[in-house]
């Protein structure tokens, strides 16, 4: 089957999106946009999941289910898996791992966990924004044991990224791909990257960032098994 898929978006569980991203409004857009595989991706949590699986399930489209992962180094990662309980079991080991402090929605932003049909169930009061104090060989040894895949984030942007945070890549972080923004040029990455596979992502913190930028393959299914082989095989596709 034909995929066109974006393993990078934000709802409003993430400090930096707002109630308009609602795992509901995020299918629907996609669908809308021409995708047919998705991902929910938000900060350190996977807490609105759920209500994006039943999301997705309505729109007919195919989701997995990630988290944005802070790293000790204080760059980010997408973690990337089948299964709620996958996502739900890192999760329980990230929010162990948070500091010990309480969000401030006036200065960090709201952190909203919702239903399917918006309604907000509570504020997720764990300082999402926050790194974690797992470091990257903590997290690959996890995600990987989990049956799931690594990303590494946005590997162009000034901050937040393996390269502003290290240097660059050295081999042993155990990614799987990395990931570029819209606006980065590949022909630019590829000496630097180490030959891994790239990914393009909406990082959508709204709407109207959804769609306008993706990644193509023939998969069997819309899983990681199938994800790590197209990989693997460089038989995805992006601008």
């Amino acid at each position: 089957m034909h995929y066109r898929f974006d393993l990078h978006m934000h709802s409003c569980l993430s400090p930096c999106a707002d109630l308009g991203n609602s795992p509901a409004a995020l299918a629907k857009a996609a669908k809308a946009a021409g995708l047919n595989g998705v991902m929910l991706s938000d900060h350190n949590s996977s807490r609105n999941s759920q209500a994006f699986a039943t999301a997705c399930q309505r729109e007919g489209i195919d989701a997995l289910f990630g988290i944005e992962i802070t790293t000790a180094e204080e760059f980010h990662v997408l973690a990337v898996f089948d299964t709620l309980t996958q996502a739900e079991q890192m999760t329980e080991m990230i929010t162990a791992t948070l500091p010990k402090r309480i969000n401030q929605p006036l200065i960090f932003g709201d952190q909203f966990v919702v239903t399917a049909d918006d309604e907000i169930e509570e504020q997720e009061w764990h300082l999402l924004s926050a790194p974690t104090s797992l470091t990257i060989q903590e997290i690959e040894q996890r995600v990987h044991g989990l049956n799931g895949l690594l990303i590494a984030c946005h590997i162009n942007r000034p901050c937040f990224s393996v390269f502003s945070q290290l240097g660059g890549l050295s081999g042993d972080e155990g990614f799987d791909a990395v990931e570029l923004s819209r606006q980065a040029r590949k022909i630019d990455w590829m000496p630097k990257i180490l030959g891994l596979p790239i990914l393009r992502s909406s990082d959508a913190h709204n709407l109207a960032m959804i769609g306008q930028i993706w990644n193509e393959a023939e998969l069997e299914a819309f899983t990681v098994q199938h994800l790590r082989k197209a990989l693997k095989e460089n038989r995805v596709l992006n601008p």
